[in-house]
């Protein structure tokens, strides 16, 4: 019998209801990297979607994309440049300010992460209000990147990120996604 990769991954992310207050189920993808089999067959989606694309850099995102991002670069080959929330990060940097929910946010990157032309892959764990991955997209590309996709592995399209990302003209590539309120 086949198993869809995808299919098999999403089975392994677990919904955490009323986390982290009523309301919210959270989309937890720790029991995918602690399975070994899990893990690998998430990464191995991603690399068989990237491995032919001429890319230069993958960029994750504080803190789950860092995972997702090092492993990824390493299996590609790549180079991985991190994407800090601010006051991370020791060198000259450059930052880029978004909206949350109640206020606002600032993601960092050093001023020498990316070279103008370097074709680079953003990667996150979860796209939900697109707020982050935008702005970590404009901070690459304030570098003179050329940010070719945004990924993730979950994709919360009821909260509009994924729509927001588009809208911006940035390619998304998500291995699954949760309608609000489903297991």
């Amino acid at each position: 019998m086949h198993i869809d990769p995808a299919v098999y991954v999403r089975s392994a992310i677990r919904s955490v209801p009323d986390w982290p207050k009523p309301g919210i189920t959270f989309r937890d993808i720790t029991p995918v990297l602690q399975d070994p089999r899990s893990f690998r067959v998430l990464i191995d989606l991603f690399v068989y979607r990237y491995m032919r694309q001429r890319l230069d850099l993958v960029a994750g995102i504080d803190a789950r994309g860092f995972i997702l991002g090092s492993v990824l670069a390493y299996e590609l080959n790549l180079g991985f440049v991190p994407v800090r929330k601010k006051g991370k990060l020791p060198f000259q940097t450059v930052a880029e300010e978004y909206s949350l929910e109640y206020g606002n946010a600032t993601v960092e990157m050093h001023t020498d992460s990316v070279r103008p032309g370097q074709r680079v892959l953003l990667i996150d764990d979860l796209i939900a209000t697109g707020g982050t991955m935008v702005a970590a997209s404009k901070l690459l590309q304030r570098l003179g990147a050329n940010v070719i996709e945004a990924a993730a592995i979950i994709d919360l399209p009821y909260l509009g990120g994924s729509q927001a990302l588009k809208d911006t003209g940035l390619p998304i590539y998500t291995v699954c996604s949760f309608d609000e309120g489903a297991a």
